[in-house]
């Protein structure tokens, strides 16, 4: 087992931090954030896919947080996990990857194995961090070992998580890839040994890229299907039942979180940037589901027009606001341009998710007001709109209790009140 260094302490680094520590690694916690270093030694986890149970565990296994780098000095492997935002000219920021390198290669030992596993574009490990991590001129493969291998945390998923979920790694020699493997294969059931770095990198874009495309398919085929008086549901209920060459894919309200929204962007902009042509399937897809939160608000403002009610000063219920159901995320949320367009139009929005305590649009500073429970009040707001369908959500309850719903997630029980997206 390994002297283990997880640097980034968010929803990727610390499952894996704490499932290291389980299977008998010695690992610490490195992260920039004081709160959250004070926390997690505290005992407390702030992430939803870590319960204090969870983080209790890996602390009896030994695992500890520290904001001080120096712990890199005797690390035998170092992974990274820190975030790769969009940047402005739409690829990754990767000021996080490269201060992260400027510090692995400060403290890094001879024999050290250092994985990339932020996602970034093909050609970030080799190009960026590599040279960082071995600024003191180690031969890769020999004096020092750099590989890459994706992130596949899906918050929220209760069958999989770290140990089930097969993870794929690329090196950049083939010693590099075998180290990688052998050091995932402690603790991880599957290892899938990639023909090195680029090729690991591409893999995590191909499959968000795959997703983004498929459910912009369907969210532009909903919006004729309405037109052409199609149950593009039922359509998609009866495809599914086909057993080979087809996946199911449901329309909704938007795509929002840390990957679909934004992976795909960093391999169309290395396409642009070292190719100089456009991956129109990306931009294509980017298109539509930006384009989904504003259909939600047009058929919200049509089902409000069919009551002879204006959508200013009408009461809006937004049920579920994270961006999946069942976690407390909110970034990139499809429920924030919902609620920006609808109070741009006038509407007296509020919200309930069992997930979050506060939630503001971007529109305002001001919090939008919080349903603490589901009850006889559904029946004062004017229209409901189901964007997640969290499990403590009773679709009865929602059912019996508003007025009008318009269902985005196609979950509900079909009834006159009720319209699907």
């Amino acid at each position: 087992m390994s002297n283990l260094v997880v640097i980034g302490q968010g929803y990727v680094g610390l499952p894996m931090a704490l499932r290291a520590a389980e299977a008998g690694h010695s690992v610490i916690g490195l992260d920039l954030n004081e709160g959250v270093v004070s926390q997690l030694n505290a005992g407390t986890s702030h992430i939803d896919d870590v319960t204090n149970d969870d983080l209790a565990r890996g602390m009896a296994a030994g695992y500890t947080a520290t904001l001080d780098p120096a712990v890199i000095s005797n690390a035998e492997v170092v992974v990274v996990c820190v975030p790769t935002p969009l940047s402005e000219d739409g690829g990754p920021d990767l000021r996080a990857v490269e201060a992260t390198g400027r510090v692995i290669g400060e403290h890094v030992r001879t024999g050290t194995l250092c994985i990339l596993e932020s996602t970034t574009y093909p050609g970030t490990t080799e190009e960026v961090f590599a040279p960082l991590v071995a600024k003191g001129g180690q031969e890769l493969g020999k004096e020092l070992f750099v590989a890459f291998s994706p992130e596949r945390i899906d918050p929220g998923n209760q069958t999989y998580g770290v140990k089930n979920t097969p993870k794929v790694v690329g090196g950049l020699t083939t010693a590099c890839t075998k180290k990688a493997a052998e050091f995932y294969a402690s603790f991880i059931d599957t290892v899938i040994s990639a023909k090195g770095a680029k090729e690991a990198e591409m893999a995590k874009l191909l499959e968000n890229t795959f997703r983004h495309v498929n459910i912009a398919l369907v969210n532009e085929m909903v919006r004729f299907s309405q037109d052409l008086d199609i149950d593009l549901w039922d359509a998609i209920d009866a495809a599914e039942t086909k057993p080979f060459g087809y996946m199911a894919f449901r329309p909704g309200p938007g795509v929002g979180g840390h990957c679909i929204p934004v992976d795909p962007s960093y391999l169309s902009h290395r396409v642009k940037a070292k190719l100089g042509y456009a991956f129109r399937m990306v931009e294509l897809a980017e298109e539509i589901n930006h384009a989904a939160p504003r259909y939600v608000c047009e058929r919200a403002r049509d089902l409000l027009n069919d009551k002879r009610i204006a959508v200013r000063g009408s009461k809006i219920l937004l049920v579920g606001v994270s961006y999946k159901a069942n976690i407390s995320d909110v970034r990139e949320s499809p429920a924030i341009p919902i609620a920006n367009t609808l109070e741009g139009w006038g509407a007296e929005l509020s919200y309930f998710d069992p997930n979050v305590a506060s939630w503001s649009s971007t529109r305002s500073s001001e919090k939008v007001s919080q349903l603490d429970q589901l009850d006889q009040r559904l029946a004062e707001f004017d229209l409901v709109i189901l964007l997640q369908a969290h499990s403590e959500v009773d679709p009865e309850v929602i059912t019996n209790g508003a007025t009008m719903i318009l269902d985005t997630r196609a979950v509900l029980p079909r009834n006159p009140k009720i319209t699907r997206l």
